[in-house]
């Protein structure tokens, strides 16, 4: 992650106009000049998508340490323009909470992934914060406010906005100022900025938001087990998702899932048999949705199976007393540290490391390897030892341990 220079704190939080809605371009224009004055800038969005495949932008909310405001997304003649080239500026870092769907939004609009990044849930995670700690919590843990949340499930897209939902707008991104200036302070003070770098990475590629069709099978990965049924499924899952970014609808509108897998696992290869399967809508395997079904299942049933991915089997047995001894050292590495241990290693990693010292996975890098992947490795082959200390669980190395027993 890009070093930033220090921050001093806190700031005079002030507003030119704590009701400030913004509904016109130049109005956009003039508030984003004057917030690309400073070194950060907090960042929310409202939207919906419970009837769309592309998440429908409602509310912008930005706050410098000079002044919030929401950007009525809606606004007839609105030109997210000034935005966008804020999103796009690299001197200021763009702070978010969560920040993987508001970036979708950008991505999707713009094509563009705002950058630098500072996720506030993230670097919650490397404070002690617990894991996917969310806003309202740490508003309450840091800036010691408890949000309104009584505008939560409103209808974003109907106007006029009311001042309540403005009020709950703004917020959102207020207090967010004092949480990244409290979390950033934190990690520089303890020389753990550098540890986000993995996560920011993640955040900042737009492979992370590009939907692509070929890909939608991967939803399913863990749901086939034989090579006919996965070339069926890459097929008709495809399908599936073309169709719905083609009508902007949720892939469900389509197909839901389990007629997907059903479709998979049966590959009907004529209407009738497409029409008898029991999940699948009635009367659409004589429409031009159940032709193009049926297209997919014969390119799937035609695929050379060499050139399918490999299917990936649950792993069991073997090393499975291992990954549970894992699980103990990864917890008390976590919490000897004050990180969210799924920050520093996931089940895939732990099953993985049982397999093999080398395994090419994250909790054997960098400081991820520094503070849990060498006592992992060790552990493993009885070099270290877990113990028991005023209920907490502690490692000791293996002559550590050896002089206990003796």
């Amino acid at each position: 992650m890009e070093r930033q220079p220090p921050l001093e704190g806190p700031y005079p939080f002030l507003y030119l106009d704590p009701m400030s809605l913004i509904t016109t371009s130049r109005e956009l224009a003039e508030v984003c000049r004057r917030v690309a004055q400073h070194p950060f800038i907090t960042v929310d969005t409202e939207f919906l998508r419970e009837t769309t495949f592309w998440p429908k932008l409602c509310v912008v909310q930005m706050a410098s340490p000079e002044e919030a405001v929401a950007v009525d997304a809606l606004a007839e003649g609105l030109d997210l323009a000034p935005f966008f080239d804020l999103m796009a500026d690299p001197k200021l870092v763009k702070v978010f909470h969560a920040a993987r769907q508001d970036i979708e939004i950008v991505w999707n609009l713009a094509r563009l992934v705002p950058a630098p990044l500072f996720d506030t849930q993230v670097a919650a995670m490397v404070c002690g914060f617990g894991e996917q700690i969310s806003y309202g919590e740490l508003a309450q843990a840091i800036a010691k406010v408890s949000l309104d949340k009584s505008s939560r499930f409103t209808d974003w897209s109907r106007r006029p906005l009311s001042e309540a939902q403005v009020e709950y707008a703004i917020a959102d991104v207020t207090h967010l100022r004092d949480i990244y200036l409290y979390l950033h302070g934190k990690l520089e003070a303890t020389g753990r900025l550098s540890w986000l770098d993995d996560e920011m990475a993640l955040l900042t590629s737009s492979a992370t938001y590009e939907q692509n069709p070929e890909n939608a099978w991967e939803r399913f990965r863990n749901r086939v087990r034989k090579p006919r049924d996965l070339a069926v499924l890459m097929e008709v899952a495809a399908w599936r998702d073309t169709e719905a970014q083609s009508r902007d609808i949720p892939r469900g509108r389509v197909l839901k899932d389990d007629v997907v897998m059903e479709i998979a696992l049966a590959a009907p290869r004529t209407t009738e048999e497409l029409g008898n399967m029991r999940a699948f809508p009635r009367g659409m395997e004589r429409s031009r949705a159940g032709v193009e079904i049926l297209a997919a299942v014969h390119r799937g049933l035609a695929r050379d199976p060499k050139s399918l991915p490999k299917i990936t089997r649950e792993r069991r047995s073997s090393g499975g007393a291992t990954v549970e001894l894992l699980k103990v050292l990864l917890r008390q590495v976590g919490e000897a540290h004050g990180v969210a241990p799924k920050m520093i290693a996931t089940v895939e990693d732990l099953e993985a490391i049982a397999a093999s010292d080398r395994a090419n996975v994250a909790a054997l890098k960098g400081w991820r390897r520094e503070i849990f992947g060498e006592k992992a490795i060790e552990l493993k082959h009885g070099r270290l030892a877990l113990s028991v200390e005023n209920g907490k669980v502690v490692a000791l190395e293996w002559r550590e341990a050896a002089a206990e027993e003796a």
